[in-house]
């Protein structure tokens, strides 16, 4: 895709949904004495999020990981769709979108791993950081340069305040 497509399909974004593990952290799970899984996330990705909830857009955290670390970390930023333990992520996207009358072009998804793919038909723009597997690269509209939970969110958000912007 070029750059004016990819710029304009930024643009038109209202709905970003985000995966956790791998995208917002790296993917690394931590597991406490008590057998509690702990997460890791960007301070400057959240930023970012609240930047993006400042200019409008809706926010979601879709992923098939459980936790109360996922649900804390939406709280904390403010984000009212948190969806975990989800094995079935197109359906709960596409009963997203129906809920908040947000067309599939104006979705996008960032993932990392091939339990990402199902949402592609789902979605105009997918998206996956650097060290997203193989086979997401392959379908993905935009592979992003930083890593996940290394300022790949980040990365997204000033792209996609970007091509607002202009």
């Amino acid at each position: 895709m070029n750059w004016f497509g990819l710029k304009r399909r930024l643009a038109a974004i209202q709905l970003l949904v985000l995966d956790v593990d791998g995208v917002q952290t790296d993917g690394g799970l931590i597991y406490g004495d008590d057998g509690v899984v702990q997460r890791r996330f960007d301070a400057r990705d959240g930023l970012g999020l609240k930047l993006l909830q400042q200019a409008g857009l809706e926010l979601a955290f879709l992923s098939g990981g459980r936790g109360e670390a996922i649900k804390q970390r939406a709280r904390h930023l403010g984000i009212k769709h948190c969806f975990t333990a989800i094995k079935d992520k197109a359906g709960v996207l596409a009963e997203l979108q129906e809920r908040l009358q947000i067309s599939i072009a104006a979705t996008a998804f960032i993932g990392d791993d091939v339990n990402d793919l199902p949402v592609r038909p789902s979605v105009g723009l997918l998206v996956t950081p650097a060290n997203g597997c193989i086979a997401l690269k392959r379908k993905a509209d935009l592979v992003l340069n930083q890593r996940g939970g290394d300022g790949a969110v980040r990365e997204l958000v000033e792209q996609i305040l970007r091509a607002k912007a202009n």
